[in-house]
């Protein structure tokens, strides 16, 4: 695939990761849809899992973006270790490893972390503890998803778009 080709499919689930969290909100979902609808590889069942990983995990904060967790999700499904190979004589794993490495380091070179509660303090100069229905008022209103976690999740599908069509890891049909 041609450079030109890799960054329009990356910008255009950078636009759909944005109006999807924007307007739905749950940041790992919103990123397997804009990726799923990109390149076109739809999973229900994918989409359906990550639905408590948004939010740091259960809207805790305290583990691993969603958008992150979502990205790492759908790299180890389009390389990941199959159940049937369990014992993984080809080492899978450690390609996948890779692949999520190159992830984090593009969110650690953006958000100088890969956990909720620190992207929050980057981007907002505090963390909000969003299970908390008064502290996850004020993250709306502090512009959460009106602006900030559009463009996180935005970026992430952009990211994790790039990484899927440069190590060419879409299957063939």
């Amino acid at each position: 695939m041609k450079d030109k080709d890799i960054k329009a499919m990356a910008d255009r689930a950078y636009e759909l990761g944005y109006e999807y969290e924007k307007t739905y909100r749950g940041c790992a979902q919103c990123i397997v849809a804009a990726v799923q609808d990109t390149l076109n590889i739809r999973n229900d069942d994918l989409f359906k899992a990550v639905t408590g990983c948004s939010g740091g995990g259960g809207s805790l904060c305290d583990a691993g973006c969603g958008a992150y967790v979502g990205g790492i999700t759908l790299l180890s499904l389009l390389w990941g270790r199959e159940r049937d190979n369990f014992a993984d004589p080809d080492n899978v794993r450690a390609r996948t490893s890779v692949l999520v490495r190159k992830l984090h380091a593009r969110f650690t070179e953006e958000y100088g972390t890969v956990i909720c509660r620190d992207i929050h303090m980057k981007l907002f100069g505090r963390f909000f503890y969003m299970a908390d229905p008064d502290e996850a008022e004020k993250f709306d209103a502090a512009g959460a998803h009106s602006t900030v976690c559009p463009e996180v999740v935005g970026k992430a599908a952009k990211w994790v778009t790039e990484i899927i069509l440069t190590e060419n890891l879409l299957p063939e049909n």
